[in-house]
């Protein structure tokens, strides 16, 4: 099986210029992709999408704890698939669900995810509250485990699992400062990467919250922070304002309109032949 670690070797119509972009493993620009769960993903449904455009995704996110309610040989299959096309695979949130069930049940995830080969776990906290020092120790623990830790933080209470807009907007958000304070002791304990939620940012909102992004950006910078797009008008803005090296977290669905617009190959109105680098 070839492996997709660059963009250019054997690109087709290599004689047009695109906008150049690192090859894996990036540090910026990194794009993570929804596995199953809006739609299943098998290991042929998801070749086809890495022998095509496996250059440009980074990570494949389970969603919703699907991997869950696969057969164990389904889901190591999917990881050994993104392995040899270097891609890293996340777990999602689904350590929100593990959480309520112990001490027990955590370890025991995490000792799993390690067995099945997972390389990242996303602490996620959507729908809980537990103290900082206490999510602090579970980064510490899923690092000491030989995997990379992948806080989320955001300013919606009760955001994911496609909670209604009129319930998140009685839950009301976080000061965003209190997002970045967390977000910062997280990367001061190692974490891999910050997820941001959208939802109260630029998802079931009445107007796009873009003081929140900046804000987050200037703090932590554009390495550090992924930022969730579920829509195209949401990750063409985000590249439009923050260029090509934005971290970005989008259905698999759309990882070839994301990259045509990283490439600036592509775009809508506002965005067509405006997308540039420059490594002069």
């Amino acid at each position: 099986m070839k492996s997709s670690n660059t963009n250019t070797s054997d690109r087709a119509f290599d004689f047009l210029k695109i906008n150049e972009r690192p090859g894996k493993p990036r540090a910026r620009g990194v794009t993570e992709i929804r596995g199953p769960y809006y739609t299943p993903m098998g290991k042929r449904y998801l070749e086809d999408v890495l022998e095509t455009m496996g250059a440009y995704v980074d990570v494949l996110k389970f969603a919703g704890g699907s991997f869950s309610l696969m057969p164990r040989q389904a889901v190591k299959e999917l990881l050994d698939l993104c392995h040899a096309h270097n891609v890293l695979v996340s777990t999602g949130g689904f350590i929100e669900h593990v959480l309520t069930q112990g001490t027990d049940a955590v370890n025991h995830y995490i000792e799993e995810c390690k067995r099945l080969g997972f390389d990242i776990i996303e602490v996620s906290s959507g729908f809980i509250t537990i103290p900082m020092d206490d999510w602090l120790r579970l980064v510490e623990k899923v690092q000491k485990a030989g995997l990379k830790a992948k806080p989320e933080v955001g300013i919606q209470f009760g955001a994911g699992g496609a909670t209604a807009a009129a319930e998140l907007a009685a839950e009301g958000t976080r000061d965003p400062e209190w997002a970045i304070s967390q977000a910062k002791r997280f990367v001061d304990a190692g974490a891999y990467m910050i997820m941001i939620e959208s939802e109260g940012i630029t998802e079931n909102v009445k107007s796009w919250r873009t003081d929140v992004v900046a804000k987050i950006i200037n703090a932590l910078g554009l390495e550090k922070p992924m930022f969730e797009a579920a829509d195209p008008e949401v990750f063409a803005w985000y590249v439009k304002n923050y260029g090509t090296e934005v971290n970005l977290f989008v259905d698999h669905s759309q990882i070839v309109q994301l990259e045509c617009l990283r490439s600036g190959i592509w775009g809508t109105k506002s965005t067509w032949g405006r997308i540039l680098t420059f490594k002069g």
